[in-house]
């Protein structure tokens, strides 16, 4: 995920959805939180009501309720993504133009130790199987796996392309999209190694991955080709092509409601879909 630099405020969105045989949505932008600084952006996340903005050389850290500034992760050039082990208290940065991940304490924001990772660290996530930490490396087209009890490497996997992110089965598969092959990478965490790679075509340039592990679908947004490709994740058939907006990077998934959210960055849009039932999406 390439680092922006036209985002100039976070957008917070309150969303009441109400779907009917008319198919209603009522969306309401709640609040409005001014950053300031200069560089990029790439991804946020929100852990026990807190904000955690990549922004160029450091994460910024705003409180989810008021969205005062409460504090910085410094000397994270090139930082892409935000992951939390919540047992442990950590919190860990993807730092691009470092090659390393940035171990921190939650509560004290204290910067615990730097971990090395493959080339261009990009997503991060926990995952809950392994109990690890991931990395997706983009210029290193593999995935670090990091012990957050150790804060140490202790697989690495091979993917033959480059990732933009990963999502888990939670029951021992991982599945990640490789931006330069338009295709889904399957990754067996019980011998940490590349099992099937799964065509996205008509799909291309996927970057954001979602998953709903109860109806067992996978959400890519395809920005090349303007298309959320869903796929079935037991045989990798793509089960719909549903179109979206332009620039697309990135996509969430609400399991509650069964809604899927894509941020159409060229466009300045969302696109959101509900998902009816596994097959059928409105």
């Amino acid at each position: 995920m390439q680092l922006k630099s036209f985002l100039p405020v976070i957008l917070l969105i309150c969303l009441n959805t109400k779907v009917e045989a008319q198919n209603k949505t009522d969306y309401t932008l709640l609040k409005t939180f001014p950053v300031t600084g200069n560089g990029g952006w790439d991804y946020i996340a929100v852990n026990d009501h807190t904000i955690y903005v990549s922004h160029s050389t450091q994460v910024q850290i705003l409180d989810a309720n008021s969205g005062d500034s409460i504090g910085i992760i410094p000397n994270t050039t090139g930082v892409h993504g935000i992951a939390f082990d919540n047992e442990l208290k950590r919190g860990f940065t993807s730092n691009g133009r470092l090659n390393t991940v940035t171990v921190f304490d939650l509560k004290t924001n204290a910067i615990i130790t730097q971990i090395p990772t493959g080339d261009n660290p990009d997503a991060i996530m926990f995952e809950p199987f392994t109990k690890t930490i991931i990395t997706n490396n983009g210029k290193g087209k593999s995935l670090t796996f990091i012990d957050p009890l150790t804060n140490k490497v202790v697989h690495t996997v091979d993917l033959g392309g480059r990732p933009e992110e990963a999502v888990s089965d939670h029951k021992g598969k991982l599945f990640v999209n490789l931006e330069d092959k338009n295709e889904i990478a399957v990754v067996d965490l019980k011998k940490f190694e590349v099992i099937h790679h799964w065509t996205l075509a008509p799909g291309e340039g996927p970057s954001g991955l979602a998953i709903d592990n109860q109806t067992n679908r996978l959400f890519s947004t395809c920005s090349d080709s303007k298309t959320l490709v869903v796929m079935d994740d037991t045989n990798g058939n793509i089960v719909a092509k549903l179109p979206i907006g332009a620039g697309v990077d990135g996509v969430a998934f609400d399991k509650n409601k069964k809604m899927i959210f894509t941020p159409n960055g060229e466009d300045g849009t969302i696109s959101a879909y509900y998902e009816k039932s596994g097959n059928d999406f409105v």
